[in-house]
């Protein structure tokens, strides 16, 4: 078989001739293609690792902030709590303060009630008790009874001396009106004569008289001029010693021990105390 040089020769430069024109018109470009599509795409890769680098970075400072409010948050719920339980406290203490307060104001209200009370009850019942016995020695009195507060009425008179004599005596001598005696009861007239004797023989003068009944005294005599007077009754003995209680009742009460001897040796004082002279 015999070669075609020329065939082949013309094939030759036709396979050239081909592959330079697809490298000319179509290999380069479809590099250039690709390698424009690579830079384009490696374009995009720099740019998202770089958003994704910016990303984390902005993640990561996100998350710091969290951390940092999660902190704060943590320090000002701590403090907050602290300053309620103080502010708690403190208005528990003076809650508390007020209540005591209002129970001792209430107590020592209760206390002076108590005391106002028992002292108005000790005033009613000493008031009542002397009244049923002015009323009783007055409802007893007889006639021996009348004449033995005369004798008594008398003897006080003679017995009269001293500077308590010298008053009395200035105001019924020099009383432009005559002296006032008061009895519980009607005086007989050897009664008004026993009594003007006796008030003549003490003050060594004429005195001038009048005689009223008083009831109120409750069995007693009174002499009275001015403002100078003598008296002898079971009254002048009920009131002092009503003034006595009175004054016990109005004095501020102290606990204090005292033995049963004690006791009876202020009872027995102050019946003494309370028996007018």
């Amino acid at each position: 078989m015999l070669i075609d040089w020329f065939t082949v020769g013309a094939q030759a430069l036709n396979f050239l001739i081909l592959v330079w024109l697809m490298k000319r018109f179509l290999y380069k470009p479809i590099l250039a293609a690709i390698d424009a599509r690579e830079a384009r795409i490696a374009s995009e890769l720099a740019d998202a690792a770089a958003k994704q680098a910016d990303a984390k970075k902005q993640r990561d400072a996100f998350a710091q902030k969290n951390d940092d409010f999660n902190k704060q948050k943590a320090d000002l719920l701590t403090s907050a709590t602290h300053a309620a339980e103080v502010e708690r406290k403190k208005l528990m203490e003076q809650a508390r303060a007020q209540a005591d307060a209002a129970i001792a104001a209430r107590h020592k209200d209760l206390a002076r009630d108590a005391a106002a009370l028992s002292q108005n009850v000790s005033r009613c019942a000493q008031q009542q008790v002397f009244a049923i016995a002015r009323k009783t020695l007055n409802d007893l009195a007889d006639a021996d009874l009348e004449s033995r507060i005369v004798d008594a009425f008398v003897k006080r008179v003679r017995d009269l001396a001293g500077t308590a004599k010298d008053s009395l005596k200035a105001a019924l001598l020099g009383g432009s009106k005559p002296a006032l005696v008061r009895s519980s009861h009607e005086l007989s007239d050897a009664q008004r004569r026993a009594i003007q004797d006796a008030i003549n023989v003490s003050f060594a003068s004429d005195v001038r008289l009048r005689f009223e009944t008083s009831p109120e005294l409750v069995s007693g005599i009174e002499l009275s001029s001015d403002d100078q007077k003598i008296a002898w009754s079971i009254s002048d003995y009920l009131t002092t010693l009503e003034q006595k209680v009175g004054a016990l009742l109005s004095a501020p009460t102290k606990p204090e021990t005292t033995s049963p001897e004690t006791h009876k040796s202020d009872a027995k004082a102050a019946d003494v105390a309370g028996t007018p002279a």
